[in-house]
């Protein structure tokens, strides 16, 4: 197979086609209103951001955080509807891997059966914590 893809850390100039295809999504909408837009671009921008691109339009991205040699979570993950069933999801995840191949890397996830198709290991749970 022909590798038609790439993939490459955020880069200022990604902001407008990243947040474009996130809009195409009902679940990321959120990140990319204007109440959240700003906030979101700053966590975008500290942390471990990877883009996949097919060609040169971005295809998908994986938004990471490094927690000081205890591991490297992964925060989101989406790949634009029109290029899903290439493996582009598992690439990012595999960037991660091979950006830090000492650490172990942990998914923060809400679509747990995509994780387990992929093969990934389910460890622990995630609670919200909310004062009584």
């Amino acid at each position: 197979m022909d590798k038609t893809w790439y993939i490459r850390p955020y880069q200022k100039g990604d902001t407008e086609e990243l947040f474009a295809m996130m809009e195409k999504e009902a679940d990321w909408n959120e990140y990319c209103n204007e109440k959240n837009k700003e906030n979101y671009l700053r966590a975008i921008q500290t942390s471990i951001t990877y883009l996949l691109f097919e060609e040169e339009k971005i295809c998908g991205y994986a938004r990471c955080r490094e927690d000081d040699g205890f591991g490297v979570y992964v925060y989101d993950l989406l790949i634009d509807h029109n290029c899903r069933g290439k493996n582009y999801g598992r690439y990012l995840m595999e960037q991660a891997c091979k950006d830090f191949p000492e650490q172990t890397v942990y998914v923060m996830s809400d679509v747990d059966p995509y994780y387990e198709k992929q093969g990934y290991q389910k460890e622990g749970t995630i609670f919200i914590v909310k004062p009584h």
